[in-house]
């Protein structure tokens, strides 16, 4: 009783299973599409960047450095700014700085990633899955057909377009595998490029441990508004001549 329902069920066709990996593949290449632009914004000439970090660094401008890395728009600039901000504290807490802000970054440059997984592990097998179901529906044709050697040609038919079912999977699978292996390898390179960006500031800090203590750009700014304000008080009233005399 319950194959024969199941058999209902498949004899319905295997149509819909095409729509839905086309539907897969529109979401498949619309996040492929989403994390290049993604990427390429947040991408920077990191070799330039470095180089001139490190002559920041070399002549104690931490000002110089905080502003040269605000002024990036790469992932691997906002950990070492971050990294930067927290000198005053030395290497070891720099250290826990660095892995704070890298897991709030890859929260950003792993989203879309799961999806991506998904679709190149199983849309094969959905696609298999629309093989399957046409295949039953051939025999269940040749079954019906019995001696009828003019319906063989229909019954063959059904099961070469059955097989476009695997095929589309293929089509989904693929590029989505490949996306997924050039994101993974571009969390890798971030994460890479992060950890030498703060690992040259942590050698000079090393090396010359009171650049932690030089100001930075924001302190600056700070002790400039805060002249400014003491400039614009009220002076006291000094006593008037007249009242002198």
């Amino acid at each position: 009783m319950l194959i024969e329902r199941l058999l209902k069920v498949a004899l319905l066709g295997s149509e819909w299973v095409l729509y839905f990996l086309f539907a897969l593949s529109v979401l498949s290449f619309a996040t492929m599409f989403e994390r290049w632009i993604f990427f390429r914004r947040h991408t920077d000439d990191l070799e330039k960047l470095r180089k001139e970090l490190h002559d920041k660094l070399q002549a104690e401008d931490r000002i110089g450095a905080e502003k040269l890395l605000d002024g990036s728009k790469s992932f691997e600039a906002r950990v070492a700014r971050e990294a930067l901000r927290w000198a005053s504290a030395g290497p070891d807490a720099i250290g826990d700085v660095v892995e704070s802000e890298l897991a709030r970054v890859k929260k950003e440059i792993e989203r879309g990633l799961n999806l991506l997984g998904t679709l190149g592990n199983n849309a094969p097998f959905i696609g298999l899955f629309g093989t399957v179901i046409g295949v039953i529906i051939a025999f269940n044709q040749l079954g019906a057909a019995g001696q009828n050697q003019g319906a063989m040609g229909n019954v063959m038919a059904g099961i070469s377009e059955s097989l476009v079912a695997t095929g589309v999977g293929l089509f989904v699978a693929l590029p989505a595998v490949v996306a997924y292996n050039l994101v993974q390898k571009r969390i890798g390179d971030i994460e890479t490029d992060a950890v030498a960006l703060t690992k040259l500031l942590t050698a000079h800090l090393k090396a010359n441990p009171a650049f932690g203590t030089l100001d930075t750009a924001s302190s600056v700014e700070a002790s400039g508004e805060h002249l400014v304000k003491s400039d614009t008080r009220e002076l006291p009233s000094s006593p008037s001549v007249a009242g002198i005399a």
